[in-house]
């Protein structure tokens, strides 16, 4: 164990102090947090409620009170609540309050960090995609369109967060400012000074107001600004003596704090699964509980990245992260407790009274098995369902952002202007495809093209023959420099030596269809399926699971299947790639099935269908198994 006289830095606090109820403060005399007068140290750890469902957020939480935290540290992610402009979402599996009020119950703290930007590994890093309608909005900075469209948001969230801050009879401790705004381009400090003014404006001045950065002297230089509390964060593979002292090198005075100790990490398409050694993380938590420092354990449990909320990352090009979050976390991603959990438990069993009773058990899961489904049709033959407003015309092509659809899948059709007897390159000469497109001529697909990867395909036709091209947005860059993401057609495409115009564009309203029940409510009217194209190009499934009496929690195996999207009942589940790994699996929450009437199972494939059909539903996951990139 770490000694704590290695760290040479002031005393820790030690003396209580009596004070007002419902009070939480710094000492800076201490070097502590102060909690109704008495000095305090939170052990908490990361959940986002936006990844985990309604139905299961008691249970998580109850199972990290259990662990023996005393706090959780929660992300607002803003695109999740205002999707459309000035159209504000907080019911159903939105309901933050909601989510406060039950980690109030369950007796826990939290650690509110409202963005605007939160990273997170999720779509655009929390901001929505609508900001991108100005071509020039400067993100993250003090942009006048910028901070007028944050101005708005936060006078609607933070308003209605005010009551759950402790002092005022709530469980909210402490209050983020952006986040990791050291790691940003723009080091804007008037930016950073407007999040204050405002933080202060609706929350009061006595919160505490927190800065958390990484563990690097640029990034706290550009991270931190007085009257801003300021935290760092790191990992298992990081010296905590030398941590430490670069936080007291911007904070003197106050209690150690690292805001995200990493218990797992991220995973991309194509990466292997990522995964950190329990002991590791036990020892190394103890080292710092030992100091006195205040910790936040990143991610507890990890969850699910539904639907198109993955983010992306864009170093030397583009990655997008994976529909599981599981994040090799104490919780995983179905919320079962681990090896890990309990090897932090007893770690933190010799720094507080550990609630008295047995870990919560890991939900019941269900192999259900085999189910076949049946082909809808081509993407291209359903377009009078999936676009009922029919098309845009436009002789260049139009952004997801200038169509005003943000998420999900376009369609771009044109025509051959002249015979193509012979192979034809088809280019993307700016990198404009974001982020992957399939293309078809009269119905036969042809190929993909996709970004930083493929941006030349050969096409075959004849003058007139229809060329689609459906477009998939694989989730917006989440941090650094790139999260100004703008997606589908960014730029003209050239056939041989012609640049392609006029275009018919389609916004694909699947999502909107599906929970309306199509394609099962509607297997009437959906047109006869054309022979000729067999399992190739985007095109949709559908088939039904049996109702068994249980909902269990299951995970769904497509074998055979290339890429694309799977739905249960009306619900996104997210991208599915088998082909390119390492997720296998993809978690489906038993408060989605019914016990009593059929499961609807709908998928849509992007690439190529196995002639079987088959999906399966199996009791156990498999998120580590990477296939070599086609």
């Amino acid at each position: 164990m770490l000694a704590v006289g290695a760290l040479a830095v002031l005393p820790l606090c030690a003396l209580a102090v009596w004070g007002d109820e419902h009070s939480f403060s710094i000492d800076p005399e201490r070097n502590c947090f102060l909690k109704d007068g008495k000095p305090f140290q939170y052990i908490s750890g990361s959940i986002h409620y936006s990844r985990v469902p309604r139905s299961y957020w008691r249970d998580r939480l109850n199972k990290m009170y259990m662990s023996g935290l005393n706090a959780v540290q929660v992300y607002v992610p803003w695109n999740f609540h205002e999707q459309v402009q000035g159209v504000y979402e907080f019911d159903g599996e939105r309901d933050v309050e909601y989510f406060l009020n039950l980690a109030n119950q369950t007796g826990l703290l939290v650690i509110l960090r409202p963005g605007p930007y939160i990273c997170a590994e999720w779509e655009m890093g929390g901001l929505p995609a609508w900001l991108l309608h100005n071509p020039n909005i400067i993100l993250r900075s003090a942009d006048s369109d910028y901070l007028q469209a944050v101005s708005n948001w936060m006078a609607v969230l933070l308003t209605k967060l005010r009551p759950w801050l402790y002092q005022n009879g709530g469980n909210i401790i402490s209050v983020q400012v952006e986040n990791e705004y050291g790691s940003y381009f723009a080091c804007d400090y008037n930016y950073l000074r407007h999040l204050r003014t405002l933080f202060r404006f609706f929350l009061g001045e006595d919160v505490v107001l927190f800065t958390t950065d990484g563990n690097t002297d640029k990034e706290l230089i550009c991270g931190t600004l007085e009257g801003l509390y300021a935290t760092i964060d790191f990992g298992t593979d990081t010296n905590i003596t030398t941590a430490f002292k670069r936080q007291r090198r911007f904070e003197p005075k106050g209690p150690l704090v690292n805001s995200e100790f990493y218990t797992g990490w991220l995973d991309h398409w194509g990466d292997k699964h990522a995964a950190v050694e329990t002991q590791k993380v036990s020892r190394m938590l103890e080292d710092m509980l030992s100091l006195g420092a205040s910790v936040n354990m990143y991610m507890f449990e990890g969850g699910t990245n539904f639907g198109y909320w993955n983010g992306a990352d864009y170093d030397s090009r583009f990655r997008s992260v994976v529909t599981s979050y599981d994040y090799n976390a104490p919780l995983s991603e179905a919320g079962d407790p681990t090896d890990k959990l309990l090897a932090i438990r007893d770690v933190i069993k010799n720094f507080r009274d550990v609630p008295v009773g047995p870990m919560p058990p890991a939900s019941p899961k269900m192999a259900y098995g085999f189910v076949t489904l049946k082909k809808v049709g081509n993407i291209s033959g359903l377009l009078d369902t999936l676009c009922p407003q029919g098309p845009v015309q436009s002789h260049h092509p139009l952004t997801f952002e200038e169509m005003k659809h943000y998420y999900g899948f376009m369609l771009y059709r044109t025509i051959l202007p002249r015979n193509l007897p012979e192979p034809t390159p088809l280019i993307s000469p700016m990198n404009g495809i974001h982020d992957r497109a399939y293309v078809s001529v009269n119905g036969v697909y042809q190929g993909m093209m996709e970004r930083d990867v493929t941006l030349v395909m050969n096409v075959t036709g004849r003058a007139g023959d229809q060329l689609d091209m459906v477009v998939e947005n694989m989730g917006r860059v989440n941090f650094g420099n790139k999260i100004n993401d703008y997606k589908g057609l960014l730029g003209n495409l050239i056939l041989g030596n012609d640049v392609l115009t006029d275009w018919l564009i389609f916004s694909l309203d699947i999502d909107v269809m599906i929970a309306t029940g199509w394609p099962q409510a509607g297997w009437m009217d959906i047109p006869p399926e054309p022979k000729s194209e067999g399992g190739r190009g985007p095109a949709v499934y559908s088939g039904t699971l049996q109702p068994t009496g249980l909902a269990w929690d299951t995970f769904i195996k497509l074998s055979g299947w290339t890429k694309g999207q799977v739905w249960i009942n009306g619900v996104n589940l997210g991208r599915y790639w088998p082909q390119r790994g390492p997720q296998q699996t993809l978690y489906v929450p038993g408060s989605l099935l019914s016990p009593t009437v059929p499961n609807n199972i709908t998928v849509l494939e992007l690439e190529y269908a196995p002639e079987h059909g088959r999906v399966l539903f199996m009791d156990r996951p498999q998120l580590n198994n990477t296939r070599a990139q086609s």
